[in-house]
């Protein structure tokens, strides 16, 4: 059916509606425009302090020489002692509760649960994090204490992506595998998943985007602000991380500092572009894959 047939009888719908169009327009490149205004502030303001010697120095007490290698550093730790944790419980979760898990209200219950959990907001698993791994476990502020913390952050988008990711699988294949003679498993292990991969990878990869750039929840479970040395020992060492540090530089009333805080956002910003990136390049090379 036409658009004129649809407003026959409301001769002001069809302007109401080039308004709305326009009114979403304009807030969409409203919202680009404050964005890239943010974005050249920021660059232009830590551009000139953004060297090599930045990068591979340690935090100082004086603006001009101050690094950012010991949060750099950490932050790499976290993110990948996170995946570690993350990515096999939350896969292996959604794969039971799609694949094995019959419909009950147990199951209805748990998807309800985590659909909530993913819209809490971080500081609530920092505190979690400091009762449950800081003290209770006795990890004190460690590395391993502060990749469980973020393992809690992003462990229930991890497991709605994984589970996206399942559902979008068309079930003929299901039907294919089994009609052959083939297990749950070796359905699961052989068909699902390869197919499943490129929206799971996707989604992991965002969800550690996300948890580089958390600060809250490692200032709850008392996260070191200034660290002058590289963890070694990640059940005992004491760590910083990226957002920390920014934190603690713009909290100086030195000009010095904020421009080196700039320029560690722009360290930052480099680090989650070259995370989505890749996210992008692994979804396309695994689709490419795909013959349905």
């Amino acid at each position: 059916m036409r658009l004129s047939e649809h407003t026959q009888g409301r001769p002001y719908a069809k302007h109401a509606s080039r308004i709305f169009t326009l009114l979403c327009g304009g807030a969409t490149w409203l919202c680009v425009f404050i964005l890239l205004l943010l974005l050249w502030n920021v660059f232009s303001f830590g551009w000139n302090s953004l060297s090599w010697d930045f990068i591979n120095s340690y935090p100082s007490r004086f603006a001009e020489k101050a690094g950012i290698k010991s949060a750099l550093v950490g932050s790499l730790y976290l993110i990948a002692l996170t995946a570690l944790f993350s990515v096999p419980i939350g896969v292996g979760t959604a794969i039971y509760l799609e694949e094995y898990a019959p419909a009950s209200r147990w199951r209805t219950l748990v998807q309800i649960n985590i659909a909530n959990l993913a819209g809490v907001p971080s500081i609530v698993y920092g505190i979690l994090g400091l009762g449950l791994f800081v003290r209770a476990m006795q990890l004190n502020r460690s590395l391993i204490a502060g990749a469980l913390t973020l393992t809690l952050v992003v462990l229930p988008i991890v497991i709605l992506a994984a589970q996206e990711s399942l559902r979008a699988v068309p079930g003929s294949i299901r039907q294919a595998s089994y009609a052959l003679g083939a297990t749950r498993w070796q359905t699961v292990w052989q068909q699902l998943l390869p197919a499943a991969l490129p929206g799971i990878m996707t989604g992991v990869i965002l969800a550690l985007s996300r948890a580089l750039g958390e600060a809250a929840p490692l200032v709850a479970i008392g996260a070191a602000t200034y660290v002058r040395f590289l963890p070694e020992n990640i059940f005992k060492d004491e760590f910083s991380a990226l957002p920390l540090q920014i934190f603690n530089w713009t909290d100086q009333p030195q000009k010095g500092f904020h421009e080196v805080a700039a320029a560690g956002i722009v360290v930052l910003l480099a680090v989650l572009i070259g995370m989505n990136a890749m996210a992008v390049i692994l979804r396309y090379r695994f689709s490419k894959n795909k013959r349905w």
